[in-house]
């Protein structure tokens, strides 16, 4: 009998070491410096009109793109004066640029701006840096700046036309109207829920309407729909999610959506700490998993924690390892869900046998070899090997059998079907942490896995494979081929 498991809340990992801080500075009517005339200075100068600063560019000889710049600039101002700068002429100001002809320069520039505490960038000098400038994707208000610390500017232009093909200028205006409707929310007398609903609807609704602006009736239809999906009445909701085996990056769109979307998680064991970083980092996440012959949370006790704080007005994702369907328990908690009023939705996952295939290049249901595939759990209610498994099923030479949580029944199992037919020189694939960087692969027969596997150090989730595609994995062509009587048509 497992050991009743505490609740454990977990706290957000600490983030990984920046080599910059990406900030996005307001400066709509400010005085910012520019020393320098040449084609660099004009850019940075125009960057900072863009941004709507009062840009004060000194210069003895400036290009003539600066000259048109000051002539025509695309927001604040650009006021050009011959001449070099003096130190004066930092006072007041909140960032200052030089464009240098040498270090010296660049150096006499940055000490005088930051004594009168002045931030300085000197272009194409990063020792007398206090900020940089890195490639911008420009949708205003929606900006992204792509920095990779001035050690390959070429790929952060490479990286910012990637991102700028994937989000259509549209957006612009929907980012551009949502200034005017978060003013709007307060007198439509929504809770906090229901707000962070609307933004997740609108959100929805602009990735789905890029090419047009959004209109007034959209406000109305987004506040109703929020009243509607936030929490009537003070209930909240529960998602089941699959987290897929292990991989981040096999999480669906809907999956990181959903868990963006909640207020409280409740993971399993079986979830990776890199998937929890993808949930909103100020959801509360709680461990509620269920380690096999270990310490373990009871199934009717998180069946009525997900009630209990749906009840409260939360929205709840429940994140399970693979595809919550899979023996992931998910009648039961739709069930308890369902019984209590509440509302609950489900958001499928990779499953651990489609990653595990997957990494080792392993059609599970090769026409050649394999007419059916099946999933069966390795150990019943009780922890022992369940006695009413279809051992002819197991045993069939066309069928593909996939294993859920056998460490333990694994020598039973494979010894009961050998009894019941299964060639003992069927190949057969035990997977550790699928998709993971620790993944472990063990290939050996039907006959010799149950040894393998106890003397390999491997730790984690395990899954076993039977089945004569298993021979065509990566890495396991040692393995002989049993002959098959599978044949499918066309």
């Amino acid at each position: 009998m497992n050991a009743p498991r505490p609740l454990l809340e977990t706290t957000p990992h600490r983030m990984t070491p920046l080599a910059r801080l990406p900030l996005f500075f307001a400066l709509k009517g400010k005085r910012v410096v520019v020393a320098g005339g040449s084609a660099a200075a004009c850019w940075k100068a125009e960057l900072l009109a863009a941004a709507g600063a009062t840009v004060a560019v000194f210069a003895e000889a400036p290009c003539e793109e600066l000259s048109a710049l000051a002539a025509s600039p695309p927001n604040g101002a650009v006021i050009l004066h011959r001449r070099a700068w003096r130190a004066a002429d930092l006072e007041g100001a909140v960032l200052a640029v030089g464009a240098s002809e040498d270090d010296a320069h660049a150096r006499d520039f940055a000490q005088a701006a930051r004594a009168r505490g002045v931030p300085v960038n000197a272009i194409d000098r990063p020792a007398f840096c206090d900020f940089a400038f890195g490639a911008i994707v420009n949708r205003s208000p929606l900006v992204v700046g792509i920095s990779t610390d001035g050690a390959v500017p070429v790929f952060a232009q490479a990286i910012r036309a990637r991102i700028e093909a994937m989000i259509p200028k549209g957006f612009a205006a929907w980012a551009e109207v949502a200034q005017g409707w978060r003013a709007r929310l307060g007198p439509a007398d929504l809770p906090a829920t229901a707000r962070r609903r609307f933004w997740q609807i609108f959100a929805c609704r602009a990735l789905r309407n890029p090419e047009r602006a959004p209109l007034e009736e959209d406000f109305a239809d987004l506040v109703a729909a929020a009243r509607t999906e936030g929490g009537d009445a003070g209930r909240g909701s529960v998602t089941l999610i699959g987290a897929g085996p292990g991989d981040p990056e096999l999480l669906t769109l809907r999956a990181v959506r959903a868990m963006q979307a909640a207020d409280v998680i409740l993971y399993d064991d079986l979830v990776s700490a890199e998937v929890l970083d993808f949930a909103r980092r100020e959801a509360r996440k709680l461990l509620v998993g269920k380690t096999g012959h270990g310490p373990a949370c009871k199934q009717p006790e998180i069946n009525a924690l997900m009630v209990a704080l749906a009840r409260g007005g939360k929205r709840v994702a429940r994140l399970k390892g693979g595809d919550p369907m899979i023996f992931g328990r998910a009648g039961e908690e739709i069930a308890a869900c369902r019984a209590a009023g509440i509302t609950v939705d489900v958001v499928p996952g990779i499953s651990a046998a489609q990653g595990a295939a997957a990494r080792l290049g392993l059609s599970l249901t090769h026409r050649a070899q394999a007419r059916r595939l099946q999933y069966v759990t390795g150990h019943g209610a009780d922890g022992a090997l369940p006695q009413d498994i279809d051992w002819r099923s197991l045993a069939d030479p066309t069928a593909t059998t996939v294993v859920y949580m056998p460490r333990r029944t694994l020598p039973a199992l494979l010894a009961r079907a050998m009894d019941a037919g299964l060639d003992s020189r069927t190949p057969v694939l035990a997977i550790a942490n699928a998709t993971r960087p620790d993944e472990t692969v063990v290939a050996a027969s039907a006959a010799t896995l149950a040894e393998r596997l106890a003397a390999s150090p491997t730790a984690g989730p395990v899954l076993v494979m039977i089945g004569s595609v298993c021979a065509n994995a990566d890495g396991a062509a040692a393995i002989p081929p049993t002959k098959t009587r599978a044949s499918h048509g066309g």
